[in-house]
């Protein structure tokens, strides 16, 4: 299954919040929605970087109610790693467990066109096994 497939299900809305906002509008904006991320957008089209629970939740560690006042830019993680709609899904489950991450930007042609979490992955996984025990039981009640 390609990421496509998966967008076509759960949708090509994308969360984003611009750079600049305040880390309070941002956490803000994660609640009213009930997410995990946001992407930031900023002059570089068509991401700068990713906000996420995690974020916060380091920076409120190691700085206190102190973090709330930043930047959305001082907290966000710079290094995106995104994907096409092309990517295979094995392969974006594979890069996201070994780089540790639950949020992957979708890029297109330098468009952003999705974003896809670990539980997207999670559901497509435990969809396509319930389809092949579907076929299964259908192959074995035929006999």
């Amino acid at each position: 299954m390609k990421v496509s497939n998966l967008l076509t299900t759960k949708g090509h809305e994308v969360s984003t919040i611009s750079q600049e906002r305040s880390v309070t509008d941002a956490i803000a904006l994660l609640k009213e929605r009930g997410i995990g991320a946001l992407v930031v957008t900023g002059k570089k089209a068509p991401l700068v970087g990713i906000f996420s629970e995690r974020d916060v939740v380091r920076a409120l560690a190691a700085s206190g109610e102190k973090a709330l006042k930043l930047k959305v830019s001082e907290l966000m993680s710079h290094d995106v790693v995104t994907c096409s709609e092309s990517t295979e899904l094995n392969e974006l489950m594979t890069t996201m467990t070994d780089r540790r991450i639950r949020h992957v930007p979708v890029v297109n042609d330098g468009q952003l066109t999705g974003l896809i979490s670990i539980g997207d992955v999670v559901k497509a996984r435990l969809d396509e096994l319930e389809n092949d025990k579907k076929s299964l039981l259908d192959y074995v009640s035929a006999r």
